[in-house]
């Protein structure tokens, strides 16, 4: 568990960065965080740190994780490129794209490492993706063959409705609009996990783990798309950052930074 930090500075998130081929400002192959997430994370009073994902061949090493990851007072797994199905025991779709073993171990291994020993987590899209494979659920590797708008979760603002006292709830109001860019979706749920907003078409959107030593937090949609404008989505980072502040020690809040609490769904707009 990270050490705690003193009195006005910001709790560390680490945040694994995405393989990428390239970058308009970088002349090779990068390593890249979504810049609207990482703003949310420091709206929120975290101090977003990206970390480089090793994992030769896919190897899922959690003491490696865990060493690097020591600093951390809270973890956020992004969205990304396609999990690979072969952790589900399934070949990969012909739709997948930018999949890739190694970034799979690593996440998988930091995944692993953030729930066993409760650092606060926040799991986005492929992140949540990620958390059900690493507690032993599957993956839905194409979702593009369902009739009408089943299966259409690209680029798609839609409805959804918190569970009652959920985490979720709590944090963005019971009714809530999101953005989402998916074609892979939760299939069997792993351990533990369970459900707490789903689409009209039946697909999970949002994971809360029974029991769980820790916070977390696990939605397919992407909050970050409408967090600068939209309390509901902001305040679930803000959760996050609260959360990572308690392990930091109680760390006072950064002037100006709000309180989680908050009513009400915002409107977004697709990415």
């Amino acid at each position: 568990m990270a050490a705690g930090v003193s009195a006005g500075r910001r709790p560390l998130i680490a945040i694994p960065a995405r393989f990428s081929r390239g970058a308009t400002a970088l002349r090779y192959a990068a390593e890249v965080s979504a810049r609207a997430l990482v703003e949310a994370v420091f709206a929120a009073g975290g101090e977003p740190v990206t970390v480089h994902p090793h994992a030769p061949g896919g190897r899922v090493d959690v003491a490696a994780a865990a060493r690097r990851l020591a600093f951390a007072h809270g973890v956020l797994l992004p969205g990304g490129g396609d999990v690979s199905g072969l952790w589900s025991g399934r070949p990969d779709d012909a739709t997948a794209y930018d999949v890739d073993v190694e970034q799979d171990g690593f996440d998988l291994a930091v995944a692993r490492f953030a729930l066993g020993r409760g650092v606060p987590l926040l799991a986005v899209c492929r992140g949540l993706q990620v958390v059900n494979v690493a507690r032993g659920g599957t993956l839905r590797t194409d979702m593009s063959g369902g009739a009408g708008d089943a299966g259409h979760h690209r680029h798609r603002v839609h409805r959804l409705t918190a569970a009652p006292g959920s985490l979720l709830a709590g944090l963005a109001g019971g009714e809530l609009e999101v953005s989402c860019y998916h074609h892979q979706c939760l299939d069997t749920l792993g351990a533990g996990l369970r459900p707490v907003a789903s689409a009209a078409d039946g697909v999970v959107e949002a994971v809360e783990l029974a029991g769980a030593p820790g916070w977390f937090l696990g939605v397919q949609w992407h909050p970050e798309d409408g967090a600068a404008r939209l309390p509901a989505q902001q305040a679930i980072f803000d959760g996050l950052a609260d959360a990572a502040r308690q392990v930091a020690g109680g760390l006072p809040r950064i002037s100006g930074v709000p309180s989680t609490a908050r009513s009400g769904a915002g409107r977004v707009s697709a990415p």
